[in-house]
């Protein structure tokens, strides 16, 4: 039988334990030698935690497995280095286990799982992941634990941020004994805090002064622009640490600026912010309305010599750039709003008529219906309140009362169901038909009257599924505008209800 290697470490402190991924191999390999009718034909020999979510080096073992047309063993060395998570791996091997395509090896467990294993070799397989996954989880907590309490006396688990640098504890181990500022980048920081806090420079142009007075990154590289952003929000430099899952917490490092100055930058940069979406966002009439009709990438605006156009992003790398002005695409927008203030006012009032004389007959009705469901579930009522009666005479039994009144119960729930369907009815809409008709007829008033970004709204209220495909703009009408249009096109002595 062909057999594979399969070799693991995810600690320093295994690599010195015992289990580096040499002596991993050299059992393995023995105990190949060892074993007849095995023949090695493949090693794989990673670094990698057997607990993560999406284990790459694992994935290629499974596919080479899956790929190879004869019965394979895979040899590990334990079982805990192959899996510590039922969950991860361990299914995709499992049903090829089952299927006859492979046989586990785990020579220091003495421990062999094949199709017809017995159920007492698969228990202690199972013993032995349940016994890993606890190890794991057990690290976890203790990890845990200890950030915790490293966060609660003010210490930075992480690598110094920029500004800031490790003093190591023991110059051969490299251990971190505290954070200091960097006498090379610390006062460039503080600079470009200071610099930020007049208002007077953008993130662009603050980037390209920083550059030029020499910070860098610890590697020696050139900042990249978000990396002033980053800066600037970093509380870090007053004397706050951020953690994603702890929030903000008081560290005990010496602080680059004051509270007061980190709070200014802030300022500026909402202040610059509300300036800049404020321009930028309310003067496109479609800003993140049109979807492009061949890839469903955004249309993007820009602005051209007082003009307005709309491109496809093309992030999907699949159309060419063509630029439409907006006035095009408000094209046949304003040809639909002609057509609404068409409808002649005699056709709406005859309509909103008809409406009325119908909803005099429904209403009518309605309250008809409402009675009747009201007297039967009163009389429901009485029925079980004489039952009730009955049943202390003792005229009829406890079988017969319980199933007699279970029926009137279940009669009263149907014509309360029915009831609150008939109470929740509203006949009153030649009011909302007509509403609906003067909004249509002054849209194109209302609409040339209102802001850009007042316009967008009105847009997105009528526009159902608007597309541009290269330069026409392609949409439908939401209800119930789309009948109103309908309305607004037919003949006039044909008037639909709508």
């Amino acid at each position: 039988m062909k057999a594979i290697i399969l070799a693991r470490v995810s600690t320093e402190e295994q690599k010195e334990a015992g289990n580096s991924l040499p002596a991993q191999q050299a059992r393995l390999r023995t105990y190949i030698e060892r074993v007849q009718n095995l023949e090695l034909i493949k090693e794989f020999i990673f670094d990698e935690s057997a607990y993560k979510e999406h284990r790459k080096e694992f994935e290629k073992v499974v596919e080479y497995i899956l790929n190879y047309k004869e019965v394979v063993a895979l040899c590990c060395d334990k079982v805990d280095r192959l899996t510590r998570d039922f969950l991860v791996g361990l299914p995709a091997l499992e049903r090829l286990r089952r299927e006859g395509k492979i046989v586990l090896h785990f020579p220091s467990d003495n421990l062999v799982l094949h199709q017809d294993s017995p159920a007492t070799d698969l228990f202690h397989f199972n013993i032995a992941v349940s016994l890993a996954q606890y190890y794991s989880n057990s690290i976890s907590d203790n990890t845990r634990r200890a950030f915790e309490q490293k966060r609660r006396s003010g210490e930075w688990t992480g690598p110094a941020t920029i500004g800031y640098k490790n003093i190591p504890l023991d110059e051969e181990k490299r251990l971190r004994k505290d954070i200091v500022p960097d006498p090379e980048r610390a006062h460039l920081l503080q600079e470009l805090f200071n610099f930020h806090s007049t208002g007077n420079y953008s993130i662009t142009s603050l980037w390209q002064k920083m550059t030029e007075l020499g910070l860098r990154s610890k590697d020696g590289k050139k900042l990249a622009r978000s990396n002033i952003a980053h800066i600037l929000t970093n509380p870090f430099y007053y004397g706050m640490a951020r953690s994603r899952k702890y929030g903000l917490y008081e560290h005990h490092y010496q602080p680059l600026i004051t509270k007061d100055l980190f709070d200014r930058c802030q300022e500026v940069l909402r202040q610059r912010n509300k300036r800049h979406s404020k321009i930028a966002f309310n003067q496109y009439i479609f800003q993140g309305l049109l979807p492009c009709a061949n890839c469903e990438c955004l249309y993007s605006p820009e602005r051209h010599k007082g003009n307005n156009y709309y491109s496809c992003t093309n992030a999907k790398r699949i159309c060419k750039r063509v630029y439409v002005n907006e006035k095009d695409l408000l094209n046949p927008i304003n040809k639909i709003f002609e057509a609404f203030a068409g409808i002649p006012e005699e056709v709406q009032e005859r309509l909103v008529s008809e409406l009325r004389t119908l909803n005099e007959g429904e209403a009518a009705f309605h309250e008809k219906e409402i009675a009747r469901l009201r007297a039967e579930y009163d009389q429901a009522q009485g029925r079980i309140e004489a039952l009730l009666d009955m049943r202390l005479d003792q005229s009829i039994t406890k079988d017969e009362y319980d199933k007699k009144l279970q029926e009137l119960k279940d009669k009263q729930y149907r014509l309360n169901v029915e009831l609150d369907e008939y109470t929740k009815a509203d006949h009153e809409y030649h009011v909302y038909v007509n509403t609906v008709l003067n909004l249509s007829r002054k849209i194109a008033d209302i609409f040339e009257s209102s802001e850009p970004m007042e316009k967008r709204a009105i847009l997105g209220f009528i526009l159902q599924n608007p597309t541009v495909s290269g330069k026409k703009l392609e949409f439908t009408m939401r209800k119930p505008f789309n009948t109103v249009l309908e309305l607004a096109t037919c003949p006039t002595g044909d008037v639909y209800p709508i």
